[in-house]
């Protein structure tokens, strides 16, 4: 019986399953880039967080960063040596310098500018103010300073406000601003553009004029010497006032011994004589009768 010779296995030339998907993966845009970029990151990363996971060499590189930021920092561009204060008064410059308390030189990094400006806007007579560091090492602070417009006799003593109304600061005497006019009266803070455009509108009279009273939060009077009082109506005041004056300068009405011209109602205004006035045509006779008035 003959043996049956059997030939060998043929190799299969075709890729198995995962070699042609290693194959497919190679050729993927994506996995070339995670490989060319992707790998060295990882190897960076995990080396630096093997290097700073020691506490001392952490403290190290703290170290040495702290002293190289320090350095650039004092740098002498980088120093403020003196601070210039513009735009204010004597005694304004003197109180910024004291809430500011810099201790002169130090580093322009050290300063926080807003905070600063913040600090000089909390002053009453602080209209506006910028801080800038200017070169050669100077801090300039530029202030705009309130103006006083009017003094403002309250409950409290007298206060110096500007043409808006903002307080600019506390005074003692009256003696102290003899240019400024007088306002008084709850309130009266609270509209001093009206004030002031009355101000201006009794400027032919300003010799007379003591100041001007705020009455019930609502309307004004006009004060002037001899104990004269001009009540205004709560709407229009000042063209009011500009009609009163000129028909009190054809009649002479301030001129008589009158207390007070009440305009409140500009349709009936009323005349309250003084004193003297009353008894003396209390003691006119009428010219037909013999009596006297009563």
């Amino acid at each position: 019986m003959q043996s049956v010779s059997r030939s060998p296995a043929r190799h299969d030339p075709a890729p198995s399953r995962l070699s042609y998907r290693m194959n497919r993966l190679w050729l993927t845009p994506a996995f070339h880039r995670v490989l060319r970029l992707g790998l060295p990151v990882l190897i960076v990363v995990a080396s630096i967080a093997w290097y700073v996971s020691d506490a001392e060499r952490l403290a190290q590189i703290s170290e040495k960063v702290e002293e190289t930021r320090r350095a650039i920092e004092q740098r002498p561009e980088f120093m403020v040596n003196v601070m210039s204060v513009q735009g204010a008064s004597p005694e304004l410059s003197d109180a910024v310098r004291d809430v500011l308390a810099l201790r002169l030189p130090m580093s322009s990094f050290d300063m926080d500018l807003e905070a600063m400006r913040q600090k000089v806007l909390d002053f009453n007579a602080v209209a506006d103010a910028h801080l800038r560091v200017r070169p050669g090492g100077v801090l300039a602070v530029e202030i705009a300073e309130r103006v006083p417009a009017v003094l403002w006799r309250h409950q409290h003593g007298l206060s110096l406000l500007d043409a808006e109304g903002e307080m600019v600061a506390g005074t003692s005497g009256r003696g102290d601003w003899p240019d400024l006019p007088l306002v008084a009266g709850k309130g009266a803070e609270d509209v001093i553009p009206e004030a002031l455009a009355l101000i201006e509108t009794a400027a032919p009279i300003k010799e007379r004029l003591r100041g001007l009273v705020r009455m019930g939060e609502r309307r004004w009077d006009v004060v002037l010497d001899r104990n004269q009082r001009i009540m205004l109506p709560e709407k229009d005041a000042v063209s009011t006032l500009e009609a009163l004056l000129a028909l009190a300068e054809q009649q002479q009405m301030l001129e008589r011994d009158v207390t007070v011209i009440d305009f409140r109602s500009p349709r009936r205004p009323t005349l309250r004589l003084n004193r003297n006035a009353v008894i003396e045509l209390r003691n006119i006779r009428d010219p037909e009768s013999g009596d006297t008035l009563p």
